[in-house]
């Protein structure tokens, strides 16, 4: 079990799930086109707002 106890490591975990969104969710819109907005832009702000999420429910859920 990981424990999240200091900002830095907020960070480090916001940033991951950011680029996590960039590559999946970025890839996932250019290849179907979605090109109105900027793909890899939205996908990094999807990717960090699931991260977010993430930190927020989990301690919840346990």
């Amino acid at each position: 079990m990981m424990v999240i106890n200091s900002g830095i490591e907020i960070g480090y975990l916001l940033i991951a799930c950011a680029l996590l969104g960039v590559i999946l969710i970025g890839a996932l819109l250019s290849v179907l086109r979605i090109d109105r907005w900027h793909p890899k832009l939205i996908g990094a702000v999807i990717g960090a707002l699931l991260g977010f999420a993430l930190i927020e429910a989990v301690p919840i859920l346990t």
